[in-house]
């Protein structure tokens, strides 16, 4: 009788569920579409977000202080050819550029931000061959030793060619100190996900004048690389660094859900990332930005005109640190180039005249 009360039950219940699913397709359907949910201005979002109040922030300041013990544990991986490989909960960009302004101080240091939507890693690539070749004279005029040569400019370089200037079979044992430091953060990121850059990437970890210090946030990074990659490419060495910070700077490239975008959210977005680079880049940017303000019926600034007011009011040394900056202002789309009329390449920012006059007034302050 038992068993056959269990049957019945059994029964039952798939009778139940089938009946259920029935009844489920033949009743109507929702006529609401999504175009007409009533979304919010983003900037009213991203403005009622920044009221939020920050908590615990005794003890992430606290736990970012621990870290900085082991800074020097960090270098001398980095020194024994080691990548770094970050991970954890919450937004590590800024512990990776403290621990690099703290312990790498004697090195080039270069950033990737791959949390941009699209890099050009060839210019990130020519960017470090010339950092590489700065530090090679400076080396060998400090030893008296000789100089060596670079028959071709590094822009009209492939990137096969960049690779082996970096990789370096061509320097001599006393240079084995002398390396790039790249900090990639999310090299996880939209810009940086594809197979082939992850490939170049690898390629470029596996050179012996360079290092890596990236950081990792998404749950299936790890699908990115083969075992070639991980233990020979980037030869990484994890460190489990939980910040618990929020990725404010990381998330403002990120398009929010249920929002209408706003010019006014393109120059506070804008604002923000200028805020986070040096003053020197700042600065360079206001000059671009007076200039295009003062000539409005002008195609963009000459790169040579803006080399030289940069020169003169001593904010860049040298093209090579103008040009770093202008990568940075490109990575992050504040500065665009376009031909004028006189086949020039100028350059300009991709902001209407009001909005370009808050910007500069908002990293004013």
């Amino acid at each position: 009788m038992e068993s056959n009360d269990v049957e019945e039950e059994e029964f039952g219940f798939s009778r139940n569920y089938f009946l259920a699913k029935e009844l489920r397709g033949t009743g109507k359907k929702s006529a609401r579409k999504l175009s007409e949910i009533n979304v919010v201005d983003e900037q009213e979002l991203r403005e009622a977000y920044a009221n939020v109040e920050p908590k615990h922030e005794r003890e992430i300041k606290e736990l970012m202080n621990g870290y900085k013990k082991s800074y020097s544990e960090w270098a001398f991986m980095l020194r024994c050819g080691f990548g770094l490989l970050m991970y954890g909960f919450g937004s590590k960009k800024a512990l990776i550029e403290d621990f690099a302004s703290a312990t790498l101080a004697d090195y080039s240091v270069a950033v990737i931000n791959g949390y941009l939507q699209s890099i050009n890693l060839k210019q990130v690539a020519v960017a470090l061959a010339e950092l590489l070749w700065d530090q090679l004279k400076l080396n060998r005029k400090s030893t008296s030793g000789n100089i060596p040569r670079n028959q071709q400019p590094f822009h009209t370089q492939s990137m096969g060619d960049l690779i082996s200037f970096l990789d370096g079979p061509h320097l001599e044992d006393d240079d084995d100190e002398c390396f790039i430091c790249v900090l990639v953060h999310n090299i996880d990121g939209p810009g940086l996900r594809d197979s082939e850059t992850q490939q170049h990437l690898a390629r470029l970890a596996a050179c012996s004048h360079i290092r890596i210090v990236a950081s990792i946030d998404h749950v299936n990074a790890l699908l990115l690389w083969d075992k070639k990659m991980v233990h020979t490419q980037f030869n990484w060495y994890w460190y489990h660094v939980p910040t618990y910070v929020p990725y404010k700077v990381e998330g403002m490239f990120y398009p929010l859900i249920l929002t209408h975008s706003s010019s006014t959210q393109t120059v506070k977005t804008s604002s923000i990332v200028l805020q986070s680079l040096t003053p020197n880049a700042q600065n360079v940017f206001k000059v671009l930005a007076d200039h295009q303000l003062a000539n409005p019926e002008e195609e963009g600034m000459p790169f040579n005109n803006l080399y030289t007011t940069c020169r003169e009011r001593f904010l860049v040394s040298s093209q090579i640190t103008l040009n770093a900056h202008l990568t940075e202002f490109k990575d992050h789309e504040l500065v665009k180039t376009r031909r004028n009329s006189d086949g020039e390449d100028c350059l300009y920012i991709p902001l209407a005249s009001d909005a370009l006059e808050k910007l500069v007034q908002e990293i004013n302050q």
